[in-house]
């Protein structure tokens, strides 16, 4: 999902028009009903409460809702060109070797054929060579271990959003 809202601390989430907010909040995690539950909830007192919110709204998620927020990420190694957040955190992958490219791009293949959604890992901080050996050892899961393993990654892809958003 692009950036297209930018909050700068707790403050200004709260004072933002609701649209305003779910769009802010859904550059963080696209569930709809994750979106939902942390609109509902403001304002909130502290960056602190937001975190938590932000758990509790997860742990009320099915199914459906995960494979609703990982449609938002563009794949390992193939960031959307109006994405700056999803390149910066791809950041790794953009000194992937050609072999490690083309190894992504095989990888993704084979994990959306069998998943049925893409792959999903928090890449910030991570080199091609650790995404592709995640990727590569995930496709050894069933589809329920890795819908498991893709919504914890979703969890830490939202907490690092979130903090950037309510970052003073």
């Amino acid at each position: 999902m692009p950036d297209t809202v930018t909050a700068t601390g707790v403050a200004a989430l709260n004072g933002l028009a609701p649209a305003r907010a779910r769009e802010a909040l859904a550059g963080c995690c696209a569930s709809e009903r994750w979106v939902t539950a942390m609109e509902r909830a403001r304002p909130y007192a502290s960056a602190g409460a937001v975190l938590d919110h932000a758990e509790a709204a997860f742990d009320a998620l099915a199914d459906e809702d995960w494979l609703h927020a990982f449609a938002a990420h563009a794949r390992i190694g193939a960031p959307r060109a109006d994405d700056a957040r999803g390149a910066a955190e791809q950041a790794g992958a953009g000194a992937a070797s050609a072999e490690e490219r083309a190894a992504l791009e095989t990888g993704n293949e084979r994990y959306e054929a069998k998943f049925g959604h893409v792959f999903l890992i928090r890449a910030s901080g991570l080199d091609a060579a650790h995404m592709l050996a995640a990727l590569r050892e995930r496709l050894e899961n069933s589809p329920a271990q890795e819908l498991a393993l893709a919504a914890r990654q979703q969890r830490e892809i939202t907490r690092l959003r979130l903090r950037a958003l309510l970052a003073p």
